[in-house]
């Protein structure tokens, strides 16, 4: 099996850690979100991954100069121009050389789908396309897509008005598609393969859907972003894994409550850190407290600050001593 996965995003929701670094290349624990994402592909069978990319693209390129992330293929699609996601996917497999049946993955979805059950479901019933949902509270922000009891997609409802979607399962940013798909993809503009694409192969009777009851977050917010660290150190996907790196220094003195500290951050006596990541290289000045928050690479929060209420520090920046923060982003971004 090959993959597209789609990459390019600006990642605005997640500004500023986005600012400079693209939001696949930030870390989940101990290592980039674009890893676990390729890794769960690899689990299933994927031997090469093609990385959509456009924004920043020379940071994934840097980070994996030997073409390979765990242990599965990449190869590079580098978008001329932004081209939305249908367009995305029709840049990526055309320069990749797909001529065959192949997986789509959004590169900021988080998920234990079982990618081999789709794979198999998708070649038993001669669709187009098969789309993996799942189910959420509010269906308003997704791609709604009911289906009849063969898993056929009646019709896609691209973010309808709140309290107006015909069912809580939504689009999970997981497809099996068949080339075919690419030669309804326009070349030369911006295609949505939500709002165009999926509601042609949907109104053709060509497009299938699977609900799946698996973990599956979208990372894309700094609140999905922090949950994604939690649920990992919490056992809520996979194997338990460390919330505090060893390479990191932590102060005898200092509390961590249900935190994840990276490698190389340093906290000091006297600080509380409780549901929140400091990310790589960070440093916490003596008697701060950092609750419900982000601390970006190598950021400085000096003695004595206060930061909560999902404030997010960008990478590098220096805070000033005594600064209480709430609900804030630094820096401030228009």
């Amino acid at each position: 099996m090959r993959a597209v996965v789609l990459v390019g995003g600006f990642g605005t929701r997640l500004r500023p850690l986005t600012s400079t670094m693209p939001k696949q290349m930030l870390p989940v624990v101990d290592r980039p979100m674009i890893e676990r994402v390729v890794q769960s592909l690899g689990n299933h069978g994927v031997i090469e991954a093609v990385l959509s990319l456009g924004y920043l693209p020379d940071a994934f390129i840097e980070a994996y100069p030997d073409g390979s992330c765990a242990g599965v293929k990449l190869t590079y699609a580098v978008e001329p121009e932004p081209l939305d996601t249908a367009g995305a996917v029709r840049f990526a497999a055309l320069s990749a050389g797909i001529d065959d049946t192949f997986i789509v993955v959004n590169g900021d979805v988080l998920t234990d789908l079982d990618v081999s059950a789709l794979w198999r479901f998708h070649q038993g019933h001669g669709g187009e396309g098969t789309i993996a949902l799942t189910s959420v509270d509010d269906p308003s922000r997704f791609g709604v897509v009911p289906i009849d009891e063969e898993g056929r997609v009646i019709e896609f409802v691209e973010k309808p008005p709140e309290g107006t979607a015909p069912t809580n399962w939504v689009n999970g940013g997981t497809y099996v598609l068949e080339p075919s798909v690419l030669g309804r993809i326009d070349n030369g503009r911006k295609v949505s393969i939500e709002r165009e694409i999926f509601p042609g192969l949907a109104a053709d009777g060509s497009l299938f859907a699977v609900q799946s009851s698996a973990y599956w977050l979208d990372a894309g917010t700094p609140a999905s972003y922090l949950q994604a660290q939690l649920d990992i150190i919490d056992g809520l996907r996979g194997a338990l894994e460390t919330a505090i790196h060893p390479a990191a220094t932590v102060h005898g003195d200092a509390e961590i409550e249900h935190s994840v500290v990276m490698a190389g951050a340093s906290v000091a006596a006297g600080v509380s850190v409780r549901n929140s990541v400091v990310l790589p290289g960070a440093s916490i000045g003596s008697g701060s407290t950092i609750v419900d928050s982000i601390i970006g690479s190598r950021a400085t929060v000096p003695a004595g600050c206060v930061l909560d209420a999902l404030t997010v520090i960008g990478h590098e920046v220096e805070l000033a001593p005594g600064t209480v923060l709430t609900a804030a982003r630094v820096p401030q971004e228009d």
